[in-house]
């Protein structure tokens, strides 16, 4: 029987609603959107015409897929993060509304240096310096990434923000350190793999099952790339640069007190918008040859 695209997103928006999905009505237009090819804006236009058969069958299989636990950011190819549509697939980590916390935060201090040098770690798509660079048009930053399929999403990503000019990617190991001649930096920031390796069992199927392992795994506590990051990446910095920090749940205190052992001081927590202790940054005071 014939239905309208209104009728098809309702449908979808209940059967997702009744699956206890709190954002029914932005998943149930993203999907409807997606298989039919439109942007949201044509969908609204549309919502009284007749749905085609294989729309309607892509759609209600989207659905299926979703309620099975895929998450919507890799059926749909793509997520927002600070304004920015961003390219996402399964080999990158699909970005938070917490992560954009840690580019609000490095964006305040960039917006007060002159022509700084960011260095995003562990960038994943990309889209902290990203949004760095779009807020800060001064800025170069570095998309600091060691998986060649997650560098092709920030090349996909850089391209796609129109930031070519101001942004870069650049395979490097967080924790081995940074090359030679990697040049010097005025501010770092990173979210890294923190989920302790004991932990990955319980994550949500949504994660554990379609979330890149590479990009969770922080050790056996959790902590291993701020331990690496703060030690080994601290030499491309100078006096007066900032190093920020995406942490998970409980780890704030940890986090600190590693960045405080390297040479950093005036650190700061910074809570997320349910109040959770997000982003740990911190302002190197000695030179690492002082020390």
């Amino acid at each position: 029987m014939a239905t309208t695209y209104n009728n098809l997103y309702m449908d979808i928006r209940q059967e997702l609603h009744r699956a206890g999905i709190d954002a029914a009505t932005l998943e149930a237009r993203e999907l409807v959107a997606f298989a039919a090819g439109k942007t949201r804006q044509e969908l609204l236009r549309d919502g009284r015409l007749y749905v085609p058969q294989e729309v309607e069958r892509r759609a209600r299989e989207l659905m299926r897929r979703h309620l099975a636990g895929e998450p919507l950011a890799y059926l749909i190819g793509e997520w927002s993060f600070c304004g920015m549509d961003l390219d996402i697939n399964e080999s990158v980590l699909i970005p938070r509304a917490d992560t954009e916390v840690l580019a609000e935060q490095a964006t305040d201090f960039v917006k007060t240096l002159a022509e700084p040098r960011i260095l995003d770690l562990c960038a994943g798509s990309g889209c902290v310096g990203l949004a760095v660079a779009k807020f800060c048009p001064g800025s170069h930053v570095v998309l600091g990434e060691l998986m060649e399929n997650a560098l092709r999403v920030c090349r996909q990503n850089i391209r796609r923000s129109g930031l070519t000019a101001q942004v870069l990617p650049w395979q490097v190991d967080a924790l081995a350190g940074p090359p030679p001649r990697f040049g010097e930096f005025d501010c770092i920031v990173s979210n890294p793999p923190y989920i302790p390796d004991g932990d990955i069992a319980g994550l949500d199927v949504s994660v554990r099952e379609y979330e890149p392992l590479t990009a969770l795994r922080g050790g056996e506590d959790g902590l291993d790339f701020y331990r690496a990051i703060s030690e080994k990446w601290r030499t491309v910095l100078h006096p007066g640069s900032r190093l920020y920090f995406e942490v998970g749940i409980g780890q704030a205190d940890a986090v600190l007190r590693i960045m405080r052992g390297q040479g950093f001081g005036d650190i700061e927590i910074v809570p997320d918008t349910a109040g959770i202790p997000r982003v740990v940054y911190g302002t190197l005071h000695d030179s690492v040859f002082d020390s």
